[in-house]
């Protein structure tokens, strides 16, 4: 399927189950990875993850063509378009789009970061795992209120 066939197939759905027309661009987008789709508020533009037709298919692409159309209806309309909103909830449920997209296997998406570093107390030697640098000056310790040293962990 290309972009042609993706468009005509996002202003079908738009049609059938909104009874509004949707128009502006939707294509294709390689680069997502933990998303099945996005719209974005500037250009009014919905990408879809082309991957999650490759695994999953139809049927699953479906739905999240209607979440994405949700969105942008909403938006258009001045409504309540964030996923926390109850209008577009209730508008999800009514059209029969999904709320979160199906995971997609192992090397498609993002990897988990391993421990990197380890924040111990140095008074009562509480140890704090993190993944990220930070700077122990500016945190104490949730036990004792003891100062923090940073490590490094190696992982061989």
């Amino acid at each position: 399927m290309d972009n042609a066939e993706l468009q005509q197939w996002i202003e079908q759905v738009s049609l059938d189950h909104f009874g509004v027309p949707f128009t502006h661009e939707a294509l294709f987008n390689r680069r997502l990875t933990t998303t099945g789709g996005r719209y974005m508020l500037k250009s009014h533009r919905i990408e879809i993850n082309p991957h999650q037709l490759e695994v999953y298919g139809r049927d699953e692409v479906e739905k999240i063509i209607k979440h994405e159309l949700c969105h942008y209806h909403l938006h258009i309309r001045g409504r309540g378009y964030r996923h926390r909103d109850s209008e577009f909830k209730a508008l999800l449920q009514k059209v029969g789009g999904s709320r979160f997209c199906q995971s997609l296997p192992d090397g498609k998406g993002r990897k988990p970061l391993p421990y990197r570093y380890k924040l111990v107390c140095k008074s009562c030697g509480t140890e704090y795992l993190r993944k990220r640098k930070m700077d122990p000056k500016r945190y104490r310790c949730g036990r004792c209120a003891g100062k923090l040293a940073l490590q490094t962990i190696s992982n061989e």
